[in-house]
């Protein structure tokens, strides 16, 4: 396993991490995700853990906090070889502080937390949203209490805007608190938005990407293809409309090109589109998910070998889409092109 540093941070992470959303999945979205039980989530951790793989994500609405348990079930014993990332912000109740991140929803969140994974740190813990309603300085003050108070290690965020993350890395900056270290984010070869703003801005500050959804919300598969239904026992069927949406005609593009290398180099569909996003710039590690052992050995075999320059090009070519205004200027501009190169 490679292992790569979290943006500028000193922690270093394996370039495959796991996500852990089907840990004690329940209701519409996380019950079709997967439902493994803490003695399945052992083995998973076990798979992982022999592989290279240290670092496992999740957060405290998946299965409002069951995922968490089971997660601190399966690597009991063993705290000490794993890092741990969990994320808060999103709803956990209707009452008016079971959202957000506010000072006391922030302290609560860690603790409760610390509680359902049984350990006294945890090593990344990410905003899972922004919160409007709370001035930044309040969130980052009660993160630097969190970390000086040795129950955080380091802070990120997942799902920001650019002008979000950058308002949050200012003031952090500004008044000597920890600055985000990690974006998670949603990239892949049918979801390439990341790359118009937030990775220059990952780039120009340090934050490295933890990358959700590597394979498209369960499009990049190799189970969906041109003029085929979808097959039975998809997740899509009932998740599909939680996913990003994607364009039919560029999916099927984009799926003949990873068939095509696929067959070139002996690998696997999924195994090309994540290896794909392991060279792009600012990926510190990619999130994969797994309801079986095959489906996570497979995942893993995404690493250890790289694609061509010409086969990544294949499948830039494939999933370009033109970038909206303001972005896009550059490509059409010399002048804007000498002064925004885009990134490499």
């Amino acid at each position: 396993m490679e292992y790569r540093r979290l943006g500028a941070s000193g922690l270093k992470v394996p370039a495959l991490s796991f996500g852990a959303g089907t840990f004690g999945g329940t209701g519409p979205l996380f019950g079709a995700w997967g439902n493994t039980d803490a003695q399945e989530a052992r083995r998973l951790v076990d798979i992982c853990l022999e592989a290279g793989l240290n670092l496992f994500d999740t957060a405290d609405v998946y299965s409002n906090g069951a995922s968490e348990e089971v997660l601190g079930e399966a690597i009991k014993g063993r705290r000490h070889k794993v890092l741990i990332s969990t994320k808060t912000t999103l709803p956990m109740g209707d009452g008016p502080n079971d959202a957000g991140s506010s000072r006391s929803r922030l302290i609560k969140a860690t603790e409760d937390a610390l509680r359902r994974l049984g350990t006294d740190h945890i090593d990344l813990l990410q905003l899972h949203a922004f919160d409007a309603g709370t001035p930044v300085e309040e969130v980052l003050s009660t993160l630097d209490a969190l970390v000086r108070a040795g129950k955080l290690r380091h802070v990120g965020v997942s799902n920001f805007s650019g002008w979000q993350l950058m308002k949050s890395l200012a003031a952090a900056e500004r008044h000597g608190w920890p600055r985000y270290a990690a974006h998670q984010v949603y990239y892949s070869l049918v979801g390439r938005d990341y790359e118009w703003e937030l990775m220059p801005l990952g780039l120009d500050q340090g934050v490295g990407a933890l990358v959700w959804s590597p394979l498209g919300w369960g499009r990049l598969t190799g189970k969906i293809r041109r003029g085929q239904p979808l097959p039975a026992g998809s997740r899509l069927h009932e998740t599909a409309e939680f996913g990003p949406p994607v364009e039919e005609e560029q999916l099927y593009a984009i799926v003949d090109v990873l068939d095509a290398i696929a067959q070139e180099t002996g690998k696997s569909v999924p195994q090309v589109a994540i290896n794909w996003l392991l060279q792009r710039p600012t990926v510190s590690s990619v999130i994969i998910g797994a309801r079986n052992e095959q489906q996570l050995r497979d995942n893993l075999g995404a690493v250890g070998w790289n694609l061509t320059a010409e086969q990544i090009a294949r499948l830039d070519a494939a999933s370009v889409r033109t970038a909206p205004y303001p972005y896009s200027p550059y490509r059409r501009q010399e002048g804007f092109a000498r002064l925004n190169p885009p990134p490499v």
